[in-house]
């Protein structure tokens, strides 16, 4: 697919609401995931080791990172604590 073709069905796409809202419930999960790689990078620590200080598997780990589970407030609090971070929830009115 040429550069052209992909910025018009990206253009057709964007206009689509129902599109926006899937890609805007995406957007958070992208979010997270780049903050937990952060971290860990960071923190200079491998899969394994967040592992080791979460008393999980390193396949769950990857799987958080990959964004292919469904973390609770625990893992991810306890995800951040084997960092060396403590989490935080913040929240903001939405833009018009």
């Amino acid at each position: 697919m040429k550069n052209t073709d992909l910025q018009s069905l990206k253009k057709r796409v964007s206009e689509d609401p129902g599109f926006n809202e899937e890609y805007q419930k995406l957007n958070l999960e992208f979010m997270v995931i780049d903050v937990l790689l952060s971290m860990r990078k960071s923190a200079g620590l491998t899969q394994r080791q967040i592992a080791m200080h979460m008393g999980t598997k390193e396949t769950n780990i990857s799987r958080l990172e990959k964004g292919r589970s469904n973390p609770t407030l625990k893992t991810l609090e306890g995800y951040a604590k084997a960092c060396g971070f403590e989490l935080k929830i913040d929240y903001r009115p939405l833009s018009n």
